[in-house]
């Protein structure tokens, strides 16, 4: 909308990126503040509590914490995205699509498990993956087919593109929107421990968007120029600022989670930046904590199935720290301190071409 207003009255100022971007983080920021404390009380009144793993001692005293604050975090950003991007550009419509999509999924099989109080009891492997390979497909044919987007494939630290992956890129893309929900899924086990690093990443892959669509800084770092994808950048600040309002009430000890309603929105929706801004390889360092929970996991299943011995006390890994009796709040900020390493050196990356 404000894009419009300088398109219909001359004001400059709402031509920029930058200046949407900030208005949006702010918007989507406020209005997670307002709605959260809410929410909380609505979901308090009508035990919508998250079911626990009972395999973990330290958390029975969760057992009353509201769940599926990743609906309100989710609606800020959509929100705040129509009050300031351009909604005739197709990145952008994609990554909104990609945000409700995913959180809609995400919601039936989270209301599966409150209604139940099961955590076993929500969608089945089965019919949610389904769900999810639907709607990043969607989002993929709609890149190809309705943005002509690039299907190029490049590697960090090469300036130019590696392949052409041709149709190949959806199935490729289909498999990064999949496998980067489910690690932010997984990693969404501890208070904040998934926010935070989210966060930063969304700001390192806003950052690359940003040059990607940017003809002067694109040129500048030898990065591939792809107009229209900056616009997302947007999307990107909206979705940090709602999800900076949900930490207020999700930092230790939590009084709200954000279920699979907004694990999966984020994850997806972080893979879909790193697919605009040609970073998917990228990817494995700007979300290195979920790719540390998730790895952790794979390990801890492939060595029980091949040995019958487990290399964790328990997986994901923030469990296994858990069970060695580190305290909650010393596992997320540890947590966090390698996901901001990881994305500064990330970032650095872009220099060198």
């Amino acid at each position: 909308m404000l894009y419009y207003f300088h398109q219909l009255f001359g004001i400059n100022l709402f031509y920029y990126i930058s200046v949407r971007a900030g208005i949006s983080f702010f918007i989507a920021f406020g209005l997670t503040l307002f709605l959260l404390p809410r929410y909380i009380a609505w979901a308090r009144a009508r035990k919508a509590n998250q079911p626990i793993n009972k395999y973990v001692p330290a958390h029975e005293l969760k057992q009353a914490t509201p769940t599926m604050g990743g609906a309100i975090f989710v609606f800020a950003a959509v929100i705040a995205t129509l009050f300031t991007a351009k909604l005739h550009n197709l990145y952008v419509l994609g990554g909104l699509l990609t945000l409700v999509g995913f959180a809609a999924v995400g919601l039936k099989d989270d209301l599966g498990k409150v209604l139940s109080g099961d955590n076993l009891q929500g969608l089945t492997a089965k019919a949610k993956m389904g769900r999810l390979i639907a709607v990043a497909t969607l989002v993929s044919l709609l890149l190809v087919y309705g943005a002509g987007f690039s299907t190029e494939f490049y590697i960090p630290f090469y300036k130019k593109p590696l392949f052409d992956m041709g149709i190949f890129a959806v199935p490729f893309w289909v498999l990064v929107m999949i496998a980067t929900s489910n690690a932010v899924n997984l990693t969404d086990g501890l208070d904040g421990l998934a926010t935070v690093p989210s966060v930063i990443a969304l700001g390192t892959l806003g950052a690359i968007l940003y040059v990607t669509g940017h003809a002067i800084f694109s040129r500048y770092l030898f990065w591939p120029y792809i107009p229209g994808v900056g616009e997302v950048t947007i999307v990107a600040a909206a979705l940090a600022g709602g999800l900076l309002g949900f930490l207020w009430y999700n930092c230790y000890p939590a009084e709200i989670f954000m279920g699979d309603t907004g694990s999966l929105s984020v994850g997806a929706f972080l893979a879909y930046l790193a697919i605009l801004g040609k970073s998917e390889i990228l990817l494995i360092l700007i979300g290195i904590i979920f790719v540390i929970e998730t790895v952790s996991v794979i390990l801890q299943v492939g060595s029980w199935k091949i040995r019958q011995k487990r290399i964790f006390l328990m997986a994901p890994i923030h469990h296994h720290f858990e069970m060695k009796n580190w305290p909650e709040n010393k596992i997320i900020v540890r947590f966090w301190m390698i996901a901001f390493i990881a994305n500064l050196v990330a970032l650095i990356t872009l220099k060198i071409r």
